[in-house]
C-alpha cells in the first residue's frame, strides 16, 4: 500500500490562457482505465478483498481508514490517495462517510505525477 497527496499543496498553478487554478496531476493510463466514484455512508466499507488491477483510491470528500494485508488501520481524508497493486488485499471503511474516486488499471503508476505522502 502506497500513499500519495493530490491537494492543492501538490498542484501547479496554471495562469496559461488568462486561467487562474491549481491543478494536481494524478496518471495517465497507456491501456483501457476503468473510473468510478464510490459514496460510503456512515459506517460503510468496501469490504476486504483482492485488487483485480492496480487500484488507485482518490478521497474527495470526508474521511476513513483502509488497510491492506496487515490488520492495522490507516486514517485517510480528503485529498489522500492510496495505490494498491493487483493482486493486494485491502478494505476501505468510514465511520463519518466518504466519497472518492477510483482508477484501475493494468499501467497505473502514481509515482510517475504524485507526490508521495509522508
Amino acid at each position: 500500500m502506497e500513499f500519495y497527496t493530490f491537494n492543492k499543496d501538490a498542484g501547479t498553478k496554471i495562469t496559461k490562457y488568462d486561467s487562474d487554478f491549481i491543478f494536481s496531476r494524478i496518471v495517465r493510463t497507456q491501456t483501457g482505465a476503468s473510473i468510478g466514484c464510490m459514496h460510503l455512508g456512515e459506517g460503510g466499507v468496501i469490504g476486504y478483498h483482492q485488487a483485480v488491477s492496480p487500484q488507485l483510491l482518490l478521497i474527495i470528500k470526508g474521511e476513513g481508514y483502509v488497510r491492506s494485508e496487515s490488520n492495522i488501520y490507516v486514517k485517510v481524508q480528503e485529498g489522500d490517495a492510496v495505490f494498491w497493486q493487483k493482486d493486494e488485499w485491502h478494505e476501505t471503511k468510514s465511520d463519518i462517510g466518504l466519497m472518492a474516486i477510483v482508477i484501475e488499471s493494468e499501467s497505473l503508476n502514481p509515482s510517475t505525477f504524485m507526490i508521495e505522502k509522508s
